[in-house]
């Protein structure tokens, strides 16, 4: 090889190893200048445009030219949504890396003792990326839901007591549509036939299940107050259920009912209205509703708690039965004053 084509081919080496420092340089950039992590948001269908812009507003790039042309090297050009925590001394390709791969990660989510959908919107909150009003807008929309069979006050229904998998970055509206596939898969064939055959309709099992919950959170007599309620509905009685009139008045905690209360005009007071109210009180649990499909067949139309206060009940077939019952517990009652 002459001088003339050694010297070539030296310029082509340098020429190839400067630009791979460069590259390499551009690539392993330490890039951010938070002292601590900083948090950024990534909308929905964000372009890369509002990306930068959100970068620029906090503050993120120490090289803003590094990182675009990083960008263009490894053809990144579409963020995904999600809130990410960028730390002090990360660099161009950890952070491409992260806004490509986004946050599609599993989060468990578990609820149960739950009464109302603002306390369910509340257990939602900050587990996904998605707002929590987002999901309270969908169930209070009756346009929205009336299309999955509910509405705004039946639609609590929908959600049953269980430990799910969900991605973090879903949807408000895909986290709603996954939870009414979960309770399809629980109303299965047989359940709704075991429903047809007492004479009620799934949402209707949700509503007596969350009475029997209100009345006593203990499984051995789920089943037993289930045949109560029951009994009552089949004679055509009212229901005269404690639990509904103080869902009627706003006050789960009230230990004894008045007759002040007992005349509150309220769909949901079975004091005044025949039948199951409008919807359920609470959100029940599996267990509770397969209580009442399978409710305890017997004689009984009353109940009261004990005058132990043990939480448990008397059942009583008669009317003066059940005075006596009720009379003890009251006196229970005033002792504790």
């Amino acid at each position: 090889m002459n001088m003339r084509n050694r010297t070539i081919l030296l310029v082509v080496v340098i020429i190839i190893a400067v630009g791979g420092t460069a590259f390499y340089n551009t690539l392993l950039k330490k890039n951010n200048m938070a002292v601590e992590k900083v948090t950024v948001t990534v909308p929905k269908n964000a372009s890369f445009e509002q990306l930068m812009d959100s970068l620029r507003a906090h503050q993120v790039l120490l090289d803003e030219k590094t990182f675009q042309w990083t960008c263009k090297l490894r053809r990144f050009q579409t963020p995904r949504m999600g809130h990410y925590e960028l730390h002090a001394g990360m660099n161009n390709k950890d952070l491409t890396t992260l806004l490509r791969q986004g946050q599609h990660y599993g989060v468990k989510f578990t609820f149960n003792n739950l009464r109302t959908k603002g306390q369910l919107v509340e257990k939602v909150d900050h587990r996904f990326f998605f707002a929590p009003e987002e999901l309270s807008t969908l169930l209070n929309d009756n346009d929205y839901l009336s299309s999955y069979g509910f509405d705004t006050a039946t639609c609590i229904a929908a959600f049953i007591p269980d430990s799910y998998e969900f991605f973090y970055d879903i949807t408000a509206e895909d986290f709603f549509e996954k939870m009414v596939s979960y309770y399809h898969r629980f109303w299965n064939e047989d359940r709704k036939e075991q429903a047809a055959e007492i004479g009620l309709t799934p949402t209707e099992v949700a509503v007596l299940a969350s009475i029997v919950e209100e009345e006593n959170y203990k499984a051995s007599e789920k089943a037993m107050i289930a045949g109560v309620y029951m009994n009552r509905l089949n004679k055509g009685m009212l229901l005269q259920a404690d639990p509904t009139v103080k869902y009627a008045v706003g006050d789960p905690t009230l230990k004894r009912i008045l007759l002040e209360h007992t005349t509150v005009d309220s769909p949901y007071n079975t004091y005044l209205y025949p039948g199951l109210p409008p919807a359920p009180i609470r959100i029940p649990e599996a267990s509770t509703m397969d209580s009442v499909l399978h409710y305890t067949h017997h004689n009984y139309l009353y109940m009261c708690a004990k005058d132990d206060l043990s939480g448990y009940h008397n059942f009583a077939v008669t009317l003066a039965e059940h005075n006596r019952n009720a009379a003890a517990y009251h006196r229970a009652l005033n002792r504790l004053k």
